[in-house]
């Protein structure tokens, strides 16, 4: 049962209980996958190659699942901010049945059709080989995957940032202890390379999905404590409502998976170098942006959970404390990437054409994390109002009518420095935070209270 709040360090302290724990959930996931792709880096380079192109398409389909968590998720927050039990169970068991369905149906996809999938890469006949081999055994992680999601997508509904990150942080864990033990052959286990690295993965995820449902149905769960049995009876209204919300979340991952296909072409025309120092960049900016996810799920909880109690004052006063906790902290991040970019690269090489091409990405991309952060914010607020297809409109926009078109401009035809396929990327970023302003005002979400 949600409980009266006006105090404004009880909603610091809720809001940081949120973003603090997504935020090491996301450093502990960037370091995992470090790690693992270390090791895998020990195999061949062909098997880091193949683990590159098939994680594309494995996020194109990730999306689809994205969307409907984040769909239970504000349906959830509203219902828990409304005390209204019987709606968190409907869209909870609906949720579940959607999910479940769907990872069936795409795992048979990927499972069958890897192959020919994989050839839109247009790979060479041994990346090919490898990533077929890959794609096909993590296929079976993928109804895993999508039972994380949700268990992820419910408890943040309810506030509960803190059990996903225990939970993501086992599952790094024990993808990490595989990957060496099966990869290496540690332990008496032969050793089984690209494939070591496949089965492992599938295990942290098959342990990961058992100990999120217990978090959901232990004597203590939320879904444990709701009123009559948690029952898998499809319900079309509820099941249609939560893909109206889930399906232009959906896009919006998916166009940008699409976008880091082209954008990946398009850099690597300026040689390896430039496609490595992006790499290492993406990597450093992390150090500002990985809050930003924190701050539009907070968005979303909150302002949905203030919506659902119509509690117009109070869904206020959440996004204006979180306006100026994320200008806070992005300013410190965002400062550090322009003031020590060079430095920031040298820690993660030592190669000097790529540290200073980095450091050009790194200190355009310190120069507009604030409207970038702040529009992370925008849209999760926006989610948890019931608009889903304004951030989906957004970032489209962004993406393929600025980004993109202006990329391929700046490279094919204009043949400008890499350092302006930079400088776009940050106009991308300020004139899609200038859209969610306009957005948000005339969506005047409050008054919906």
């Amino acid at each position: 049962m949600m409980e009266a709040i006006n105090d404004d360090k009880l909603i610091n302290n809720k809001i940081f209980s949120m973003i603090l724990p997504i935020t090491v959930e996301n450093i502990l996931q960037m370091t995992a996958g470090v790690v693992s792709m270390a090791m895998v880096g020990r195999i061949s380079s062909i098997a880091v190659g193949a683990i590159g192109i098939s994680n594309i398409l494995f996020r194109i389909i990730w999306s689809i699942f994205k969307g409907i968590s984040t769909g239970a998720s504000v349906f959830v927050a509203q219902s828990y901010g409304a005390d209204n039990f019987k709606k968190l169970k409907d869209v909870s068991e609906q949720a579940f049945i959607l999910s479940i369905a769907f990872s069936i149906i795409f795992q048979q996809i990927l499972y069958w059709k890897a192959e020919s999938l994989l050839k839109v890469f247009n790979p060479t006949k041994d990346l090919l080989a490898y990533g077929t081999l890959y794609l096909k055994i993590i296929s079976w992680s993928l109804p895993f995957a999508a039972v994380i999601l949700l268990v992820s997508g419910i408890l943040q509904g309810v506030g509960d940032a803190k059990t996903p990150m225990k939970v993501i942080g086992i599952l790094n864990v024990v993808n990490i202890i595989f990957s060496y033990i099966l990869i290496f052959g540690i332990l008496g286990s032969p050793a089984m390379g690209l494939k070591g690295a496949a089965y492992a993965y599938n295990i942290s995820y098959i342990v990961a999905a058992l100990i999120g449902l217990y978090a959901l149905f232990n004597e203590d769960g939320i879904l444990r404590k709701l009123e009559g049995k948690f029952l898998l009876k499809f319900n079309a209204q509820e099941s249609l409502q939560l893909l109206r919300f889930g399906i232009p979340t959906a896009f919006e991952s998916s166009f940008w998976q699409f976008a880091s296909i082209i954008l990946t072409r398009v850099i690597l025309t300026y040689g390896e170098t430039a496609y490595a120092a992006y790499q290492l960049g993406l990597q450093a900016e992390a150090i500002s942006y990985m809050p930003a996810a924190g701050f539009g799920i907070a968005a979303s909880t909150f302002i949905g959970q203030a919506l659902g109690s119509k509690d117009s004052e109070l869904g206020k006063k959440y996004l204006k404390h979180l306006v100026k906790i994320t200008i806070g902290i992005t300013l410190v991040a965002g400062g550090v990437l322009v003031l020590f970019p060079k430095l920031i690269m040298r820690a993660l090489t030592d190669d000097y054409e790529v540290i200073k091409i980095g450091a050009i990405y790194l200190f355009v991309m310190g120069l507009v994390q604030v409207p970038q952060n702040l529009s992370s914010l925008l849209n999760g607020g926006l989610r948890g109002a019931g608009y889903p297809n304004a951030p989906m409109i957004n970032s489209g926009v962004g993406l393929w009518v600025i980004r993109i078109p202006l990329v391929l401009l700046s490279t094919y035809v204009l043949k400008l420095p890499l350092a302006c396929v930079w400088i776009i990327m940050g106009i991308d970023l300020i004139c899609r935070f200038i859209l969610y302003i306009i957005i948000f005002k005339k969506k005047d979400i409050f008054n919906k209270f």
